[in-house]
């Protein structure tokens, strides 16, 4: 018997409208799966990014010792440049810090009372890693010429947690996820091939191959998977918009910077594309093996 790529196809979509209840719900559980798969991946990529973006934001303030003059307070910053994680140093006039004081205080008195002589020169310190920001921190407080040292690490730690925990979580879900997706495909495709169990043991003792066998099962799997991905990224497309547009609205998350989707939607797509077909084949692979065992 021949390859008929016009006959699997037949009868892979006739499969597929054989049992329409089953197939319906194959596909809704098989969204639903990708959608929270998809879902979390997203969050764990946002999260990613905002990390990246907050190391490179992120600064250790480093308060030079008020008796030191220019050299000794030009020697401070070449020391911590020297210093390990770290990979930019800026030096901040007691005037420049009035200014940027000034521009971030909405109190007219303050502003009216603050003198130039309040402040001290200083320095950004700019890390390269926030997972050693502590570590940084207390070498650059240890460093000749630092009077004191602000950092905030509460900010740091946070991100981080949140980067380590979504991608934990992400992983376990898909996990999870694909193996009762393929379970929920491989039995919808297991009705069908119980159905026609007698034909198949037919089709075997008339010399049909294994694989002449399963292509129509292979293709039914193939486009629930396939169906099942397009409709979730549709609707993670119109989930992710919906949530970065009402991050972007509220005044309390405008630290929060989303990715656009225009900029990823091509790996999403072949994410779900793949991750569905994966799916959809290894169900119907699982579900048509036993009935080949005449």
């Amino acid at each position: 018997m021949r390859h008929d790529f016009g006959y699997f196809m037949r009868e892979g979509v006739g499969n597929l409208f054989s049992h329409g209840f089953m197939s319906f719900a194959a596909i809704g559980i098989t969204v639903a799966c990708l959608l929270i798969m998809g879902t979390f991946s997203l969050v764990a990529y946002n999260a990613e990014k905002l990390l990246e973006t907050l190391q490179s934001e992120y600064e250790i303030l480093a308060f030079v010792d008020e008796g030191y003059n220019d050299a000794q307070t030009k020697a401070v910053g070449e020391a911590l440049k020297k210093l390990p994680n770290v990979k930019a140093v800026e030096f901040i006039t007691r005037e420049e810090a009035m200014e940027a004081f000034e521009e971030r205080t909405l109190d007219d008195y303050m502003r009216a009372h603050i003198e130039p002589d309040m402040f001290r020169d200083r320095y950004a310190v700019y890390v390269n890693d926030l997972n050693t920001v502590n570590q940084t921190a207390k070498a650059v407080h240890d460093a000749d010429g630092v009077d004191d040292v602000r950092v905030d690490e509460d900010i740091a730690g946070g991100f981080i947690l949140v980067r380590n925990v979504a991608g934990a979580v992400s992983l376990t879900l898909i996990a999870i996820l694909l193996v009762v997706s393929v379970f929920i495909i491989s039995n919808t495709i297991r009705l069908t091939t119980f159905d026609r169990r007698d034909e198949i043991a037919v089709m075997k003792m008339v010399g049909a191959t294994n694989w002449f066998i399963r292509w129509p099962f292979v293709y039914e799997g193939f486009l629930l998977g396939l169906l099942s991905s397009v409709i979730a990224f549709g609707l993670q497309w119109l989930v992710y918009a919906t949530v970065a547009k009402s991050i972007a609205a509220a005044d309390t998350l405008q630290f929060l910077r989303t990715v656009p989707f225009a900029e990823i939607w091509r790996p999403v797509a072949l994410s779900f594309g793949a991750a569905g077909v994966v799916i959809g084949v290894g169900g119907s692979l699982t579900a048509i093996r036993k009935f080949l065992q005449v």
